[in-house]
Order: C-alpha cells, then sequence, then structure tokens
C-alpha cells in the first residue's frame, strides 16, 4: 500500500513548460536588463536614457529597438555593472524557466564609447556567471557579437581585442544588427580569421522584422560558405526559398529562434514561421532575444509559442534536449546535461500523468 504523500506533486501542461529544464542560445546581455537596474546604472554613471522609462521598452519599428538597445548599453561601464547584469539574467533565467545553460551575446563595440576596455567586460561577465553558477547551477558561455553597422576593419579591430584575450569561457563569435547594413558577405575575411582561431561561429539571419529584400534567404548560403556558421540566429524569412530550407534541413543546422519580438504585430507570423520551420524538418531551439525588452522570460518564451502552434508535451521535450545538441558545451559536458535532463523531464511527466488522471477520477 503506497505511503501517504508519497504521490508526486501534480502539475498541468502551464507548468510543465515552464518547468522543463532549458538552455537559452539567443540572448543579448542588453536586452537583459531589469528595469530597475538600468535606472540604478543610468543614474550612477550619469547616463540620460533617451526617453521616459516607461516609454523605453515600447518601440515604433524594428529600428527604433535597435536604436533602443545600444542606447540603454550605455549604462554598462564597469566591471561590477556586468557582473551584476549577467547574474540578473542567469537568475531571471532559472526562476522563470528553469533555465540550466546559457551562451549570452554581448557586443563590446556597445561598451567602447564609454571607455570600456574589453578586458574589464570580460572580468564582469566571467566574475557575475561564475556567481550565478553558485547559486543557481546555471553554467554560461560567453559570445561577443559584432554589430553590422561598424564596417569591417573596425570589426576586424574588436576581433583583435577578442583574439588578444582569450578566456576559456569565450566560446565563439556572433553578428547581429540590421541585415541590410551589413549582409554576412562583408564579414567573410573576419570570420575566416576567427574560425582560424578556434571560436565557434553563429550569425543573425533571415530575421521577419526586415523585408526579404533586406534580409533574403540567400543570406543562408552566405552564412554557410562565406562565414563557416555552424548553427544561426533566427531564419525565418529561409521559408521564402524552398530550395534553401531543403538545403538547410539537409545540412542539420541548428536555428535559435525566438518566439517574442520587438515588433508586437509580427508575433502571431514570428510564431507560424517557426512551426512553418519545424515542419519543413528544419532544427530549432526556442529561446527569449532580448527578454526584458521584449517583455517575456524563457517560461513564457515557450508557453506563448507552445499555445499558438499546439504543440504537445513530446514537443516540449524535443525542444528541450534540442538546446543541449545546439549547445557549444564539450562533449562531456553535454551528456552529463543531457543525463540530468532526462531525470528532470521522467519526474515532470510523472507529476502531469498524476495530474491527468487526478482530472480522469
Amino acid at each position: 500500500m503506497p505511503v501517504q504523500g508519497s504521490q508526486p506533486e501534480a502539475i498541468g501542461f502551464d507548468d510543465f513548460l515552464r518547468l522543463i529544464p532549458k538552455v537559452e542560445l539567443h540572448c543579448h546581455l542588453a536586452g537583459t536588463l531589469r528595469p530597475p537596474t538600468l535606472m540604478q546604472l543610468a543614474r550612477k554613471h550619469g547616463v540620460r536614457l533617451p526617453r521616459p522609462m516607461h516609454e523605453l521598452y515600447v518601440y515604433k519599428d524594428f529600428y527604433d529597438f535597435i536604436e533602443m538597445l545600444r542606447q540603454i548599453a550605455l549604462v554598462l561601464v564597469d566591471a561590477d555593472d556586468f557582473a551584476l547584469t549577467i547574474y540578473e539574467a542567469l537568475q531571471d533565467g532559472f526562476e522563470s524557466g528553469n533555465q540550466r545553460h546559457a551562451e549570452i551575446f554581448f557586443n563590446p563595440q556597445y561598451f567602447y564609447p564609454n571607455g570600456t576596455r574589453y578586458g574589464t567586460m570580460l572580468d564582469g561577465l566571467i566574475d557575475g556567471a561564475r556567481a550565478a553558477e553558485k547559486d543557481f547551477g546555471v553554467s554560461c558561455l560567453l559570445i561577443p557579437s559584432i554589430d553590422r553597422q561598424i564596417d569591417p576593419a573596425t570589426a576586424m579591430e574588436i576581433l583583435d581585442d577578442i583574439l588578444a584575450d582569450r578566456r576559456p569561457e569565450v566560446i565563439g563569435i556572433g553578428l547581429d544588427g540590421p541585415e541590410r547594413e551589413g549582409p554576412p558577405r562583408c564579414f567573410a575575411e573576419l570570420y575566416t580569421r576567427a574560425g582560424a582561431a578556434g571560436l565557434r561561429r553563429t550569425a543573425h539571419v533571415c530575421e521577419d522584422n526586415q523585408t526579404l529584400a533586406e534580409a533574403p534567404p540567400s543570406h543562408y548560403a552566405d552564412c554557410r560558405d562565406r562565414l563557416g556558421c555552424e548553427r544561426l540566429d533566427h531564419g525565418y524569412n529561409l521559408l521564402a526559398d524552398p530550395h534553401m530550407v531543403a538545403r538547410a534541413r539537409d545540412e542539420g543546422v541548428f536555428f535559435t529562434t525566438c518566439s517574442v519580438t520587438s515588433v508586437t504585430r509580427n508575433l502571431v507570423r514570428r510564431q507560424q514561421s517557426i512551426a512553418r520551420m519545424v515542419d519543413n524538418g528544419l532544427r530549432v531551439t526556442v529561446n527569449t532575444d532580448d527578454p526584458q525588452m521584449f517583455h517575456t522570460d524563457l517560461g513564457d518564451s515557450y508557453l506563448r509559442l507552445f499555445r499558438s502552434t499546439g504543440w504537445n508535451v513530446e514537443w516540449a521535450c524535443t525542444m528541450s534536449l534540442n538546446g543541449i545538441e545546439a549547445s557549444w558545451l564539450p562533449g562531456g559536458a553535454k551528456r552529463t546535461l543531457r543525463t540530468l535532463f532526462e531525470n528532470e523531464i521522467a519526474g515532470l511527466k510523472r507529476r502531469l500523468h498524476a495530474r491527468e488522471n487526478k482530472v480522469d477520477q
């Protein structure tokens, strides 16, 4: 006879989606700034924000969001600022969605205008990430990302800084910002050099807040053939070209998709596009992009996507484990994390079934 109280605590599907362990592979440091922290750091450094706080995270369009992201980043100046910001980002991911590993983008060129050195950024980010790992058990790798709006020569100077201060926490390099300002092919030399130095490579591509002319499917081929990217961020405009979709499917590239975006009128289309990518056999993960700026978190990003698509428990398990496979963790760490995830998922399924059985009775 079972001992009273031995049954697992019952949960519903929404709880399951929040509690299932997750990996975050597409998140920008500046976009994680909590509003109170943003205000605190702005006061600390005498930074005047471009508009009132209640309007700061509301955007006219994609390009307005990009400008706000750059302006907000100016409040990060010293190592303590970077440590606090990444610590809170990892805490938010853990508490909102059971995040266990994250690979966080940061744009060195956003912070250089303050006189902040690349090494100072790393000192703070690594200290904050280590503290978060101790407190929450969340591991973290770092990806310096190049803003496409700077010219390739300046981007190469940033790579000089990255390569001159190699630390194991810095796993790769990224490319973000409006694709019309800097098509992937412009950064081929930089990416070749980064790859030769052992950095993993990703890039934002085919983002649907930009037109097909600005962010065409052909950019996928450039990212793969010219930049040597191993995974890619976004990818929705790829759906306009069946031949490029087929190539991406055959190559098995992971796309780090984000179910919430800066352009609210594009939310439904974005979620439908992710569903279509999966229907076409593309490999995707679910991420937040800029959680505080988009009024979301990791658990919410799962909830919104699954409500939109009608995906079931097994799809949630697939997305959870996809995050591990797509990550840039070394093989041993991946295997350890996968075992942890599989054990937690099995426990969550028992709790979900307990709820279903209770409802049926």
